[in-house]
């Protein structure tokens, strides 16, 4: 006999499908959206359809925008002279939180990692190359983690646009190796930004 009617069965496969949802946390969920009332659960699933629909990269730095170019981007205010490079779209929010950084952006969506067969074409290297390129940027911040992989991926990317007469610098870390941006609190993230050095 099978566990679950075959709805209740396709939802919970969904569920367990998303990082670090085992199958009984993926069951709770699929029980809890079978509690909603059909208003609730129709804007849930809206939501969901809306965000695949309506969220794209932005040409510019890669980061996730619901609009052509993203809001940081386009903000004047910003200092488009320095570019703080990171791993993802969820280590811009860590940065935003801070509410100290006032420049732009590279999200590279990865790591260059041989191991899983990730080259720098995989990644958004050459485009961050071509922004460094632009004569009004004067410093690039390497932001990835510091990881095995993050520490490479930042070396590699150094080593491409140090000839361009372009500072790059590193976040200096007041966190542990192997640790994430995303998990890391405002002050830390402040300390790092501040701390940063040449690479």
């Amino acid at each position: 006999m099978e566990e679950y009617i075959p709805s209740i069965g396709r939802l919970v496969d969904c569920f367990a499908a998303l990082p670090g949802v085992g199958r009984k946390t993926a069951a709770r969920l699929a029980y809890w959206v079978l509690d909603m009332n059909n208003e609730d659960a129709e804007n849930f699933a809206d939501a969901i359809i809306s965000a695949r629909k309506n969220v794209k990269q932005c040409p510019v730095c890669h980061n996730l925008s619901d609009s052509e170019i993203c809001k940081i981007c386009s903000d004047e205010k910003r200092d488009k002279s320095v570019i703080c490079v990171v791993e993802g779209p969820r280590d811009v929010g860590a940065f935003e939180k801070t509410r100290e950084y006032r420049g732009v952006y590279h999200v590279l969506h990865g790591l260059i990692s041989p191991m899983d067969g990730i080259s720098p074409e995989q990644i958004f290297v050459k485009d961050l190359v071509v922004r460094a390129s632009d004569e009004t940027v004067k410093e690039v911040i390497m932001a990835t983690n510091p990881t095995v992989e993050g520490e490479s991926t930042a070396i590699y990317i150094s080593r491409l646009i140090k000839p361009l007469g372009v500072k790059v610098t590193r976040l200096a870390y007041g966190m542990p190796v192997g640790g994430n941006l995303e998990h890391a609190d405002e002050v830390t993230l402040f300390r790092a930004l501040m701390g940063r050095s040449e690479i």
